[in-house]
């Protein structure tokens, strides 16, 4: 017995997504955990014996799935920037202040200024890297300078 991609979305959808979550507890892991258990479904060959056997194989490849995910290196390493902080050492307290301030930069400046300044880094290189022009490195490193100026200007006003 098989049944169409689609009916088994319409029926077990949410059911699976429930699953996945109560798993995961996350929910864009959950719901690629779920379209991933109907991929393989599609993917396979697999005659099934009645709708209740299509059902019990999709959870139990739905709760392998999210089990697995929760096993990624990425999942089990996860720590926050606060807890990040806390194992690196730094030479002066205005190290440790402007790696923050760097870290707190939106992600297209801070990954720019990172490999610029902490991971010396040519602008051709990260150009290459990045699979940006150069001149939108620069761009990019001219207005994370500007963004920690601004942020370590107010800092120190802040300390007068």
């Amino acid at each position: 017995m098989r049944q169409t991609v689609q009916e088994l979305i319409e029926r077990y959808q949410n059911n699976l997504f429930a699953t996945a979550f109560n798993v995961c507890k996350n929910a864009q892991d959950a719901e690629d955990v779920v379209q991933d258990t109907f991929i393989q479904y599609h993917a396979s060959k697999k005659e099934f014996e009645s709708e209740q056997h299509i059902r019990a194989w999709l959870l139990r490849v739905v709760i392998n799935k999210a089990k697995n995910v929760n096993r990624t290196f990425w999942k089990q390493n996860k720590v926050s920037l606060e807890d990040y902080m806390e194992t690196l050492s730094f030479e002066t307290p205005e190290s440790e202040n402007l790696f923050e301030t760097v870290m707190k930069l939106p992600e297209k400046y801070r990954i720019v200024i990172h490999l610029f300044y902490y991971e010396d880094y040519s602008v051709q290189e990260i150009a290459s890297i990045l699979q940006i022009t150069q001149s939108n490195v620069k761009v990019r490193l001219s207005r994370g300078r500007q963004l920690l100026k601004e942020s370590l200007k107010e800092e120190w006003e802040d300390d007068k």
